[in-house]
This record gives structure tokens, C-alpha cells and sequence, in this order.
């Protein structure tokens, strides 16, 4: 059990199959990926199980842990002790004493509990991540607008202009954590206040991003009273709707449609590939708002954390 070489040993990273294997060399030329962070088990020359760590340029240390795989045909009675062992070698020698480790995330087919062998693989590695102590924290949606889908056409209930004030923003994104059904959000604010949590999420996930700032849109009443907001971005892989939201007191009267459809708008005018966005599997109100708007549900993300 050890960390790769380096890029040269991308081809014995990726014997085993997962949607991300594709990115994994544009991510360690780009500092999202450390050799160290990408752990293999080996047999002699097969693999048998492997992890790794993502994060953002520039951070020293792990962010998201979103490879973790056994070989799902081998039929060895000790294929998920070989897992447990691994990821556990792998966390001691990769995270910092005593502290948490970050998030696993996992993409799994939208009907993944619907086939036999698609079920068996995802509950195997939640179990593996389960007997190293992890727990499910929350399934979500992940959704994705086509372009040969109708864009939205603009309505007449609200007017959008660019969100170029943070303070502003962040004060908006305080308000609508009021109620939130957000699982991410409803667990900071266990830990921190409202403002706080916003604060957060936009510094460490708004900010980041380095596509225009001109796409970002708070949506008013013709008199100017706001409504809500959207964020669409590129997040370096996708564009996205990172993040969108209607202000608790104009909640149920369907604005979210119009606040999403000026999102698509802003950037279906890019002339993009896709546009994704993702949402609790729980928060059906947004699932259905994604859905009406002609975004297809196309994989679920499942995540795991340790107390």
C-alpha cells in the first residue's frame, strides 16, 4: 500500500474504472491532485483498491475525498478488509494529526439502487468507508440543462441586475439560510451563525471562482425589492448554477423558476456544452424547479463524513 510515483503511474491509477479517471491528469498538472494524495493496494502488479484526495490550487492540504475503489470482480473474501486497510494507511500518512477528515463524495448512477451489480459496487465502498468510520450525510441530485433544451424565455415579475456588491450578496445569502433545506448549510449553522455561514461560502466557494462576475444576478421586484439571487460560474470543469436562492418572504409564489431562468439564460448566451447544477435528493421543491426548467437528472452524488 503506498502513493503513486507520479503521472507515470497514472495508467496503474486508473485500472480500475470510475467517471473521474479522465480528469485525473489535467487535475495533477493543475495542483487539484498530489501523487501523495493518490493511494494504491497492490497485489504484485494488480490493483486492488485505491484512493485520492481533491482540493483547490495552492491548498496543502486535502479537501474532498472522492475516489475510493476495490476491485468489484474480484471475488477474494478480503476485498473490503483490503479497502478498510488502505484508506486507513492512506489517512494516516496523508492528514494531519487529529484532524477530521475532509468529505468523501461519490457519483453513482441516477438508478443506481435499481440494478443488482450497480447497488452492490456503491454499498460496498459505503461500507468500507463505514467501517472507518464515516456515516451518509446526504444524497443529492446531480442535473444537467441541454442545449438543444428551449432556453427559458424572460418573464415579466422581476427585474435581474449584476450582484457586484459582496457585502450586499453575502447579506442576501444570510436571509435565505432562513429555513434553508440544504443539508450542507442546516450542519454549519449547528456550528456557526447565519452571517457566518455565508461568509464562508462565499469566500471559500463564490470567490474562488474565476469566471465572470457579470453572470452573477439578484432578482428584484419592479420596485426594487430583492427576491432572490442566482449564481451561475464556470467551476473549472462545468458551468454551473452554483448557487441559487429565493429570500424567505417571497417564498411560494414560483419566483425560483424566473430566478433560474435567467440563470440558463446568462449562460446558455455563452454558447456552453451543458450547463450542471446539483441539489439534495431531500429538497424536492428545487429538484422539481430544475426539472420544469428542461434539466435532466443525469448522476446522484452520495456523501459520507466522520463525526
Amino acid at each position: 500500500m503506498r502513493p503513486i510515483a507520479g503521472r507515470e503511474e497514472l495508467d496503474l491509477f486508473s485500472r480500475l474504472p470510475y467517471v473521474l479517471n479522465k480528469e485525473l491528469a489535467d487535475d495533477l498538472a493543475n495542483g487539484r491532485r498530489r501523487p501523495e494524495w493518490m493511494w494504491v493496494a497492490l497485489r504484485g502488479d494488480r490493483l486492488l483498491a485505491r484512493a485520492a484526495w481533491w482540493s483547490r490550487p495552492g491548498s496543502d492540504t486535502p479537501q474532498i475525498l472522492d475516489v475510493v475503489d476495490i476491485d468489484d470482480r474480484s471475488t477474494e473474501p478480503d476485498r473490503l478488509d483490503i479497502g478498510v486497510r488502505l484508506l486507513h494507511t492512506a489517512m494516516a500518512a496523508g492528514l494531519p494529526n487529529g484532524a477530521r477528515p475532509p468529505e468523501y463524495s461519490r457519483f453513482v448512477p441516477p438508478d443506481w439502487r435499481e440494478d443488482a451489480a450497480v447497488r452492490r459496487a456503491v454499498e460496498d465502498r459505503m461500507t468500507v468507508l463505514e467501517r472507518t468510520g464515516a456515516q451518509l450525510f446526504v444524497e443529492r441530485l446531480r442535473l444537467e440543462w441541454r442545449p438543444e433544451s428551449p432556453v427559458p424565455e424572460p418573464g415579466e415579475r422581476l427585474v435581474f441586475q449584476p450582484a457586484h456588491d459582496a457585502q450586499d450578496l453575502v447579506a442576501l445569502m444570510t436571509s435565505v439560510l432562513d429555513g434553508t433545506l440544504d443539508a450542507h448549510s442546516r450542519d454549519d449553522l449547528t456550528r456557526m451563525s447565519a452571517h457566518e455561514t455565508a461568509v464562508r461560502h462565499y469566500e471559500d466557494e463564490l470567490a474562488r471562482y474565476t469566471s465572470p462576475r457579470d453572470w452573477w444576478r439578484i432578482a428584484t421586484l419592479p420596485q426594487g425589492e430583492p427576491v432572490g439571487f442566482v449564481i451561475p460560474a464556470h467551476n473549472g470543469y462545468n458551468p454551473i448554477i452554483a448557487y441559487i436562492a429565493v429570500l424567505p418572504a417571497h417564498r411560494g409564489n414560483g419566483y425560483i423558476a424566473d430566478i433560474l431562468a435567467e440563470g440558463t439564460r446568462v449562460l446558455a448566451r455563452q454558447g456552453v456544452p451543458r450547463i450542471r447544477a446539483s441539489t439534495d435528493l431531500g429538497n424536492v421543491p428545487m429538484a422539481n424547479a430544475f426539472r420544469r426548467a428542461g434539466y435532466v437528472s443525469f448522476e446522484r452524488e452520495i456523501n459520507m463524513t466522520w463525526k
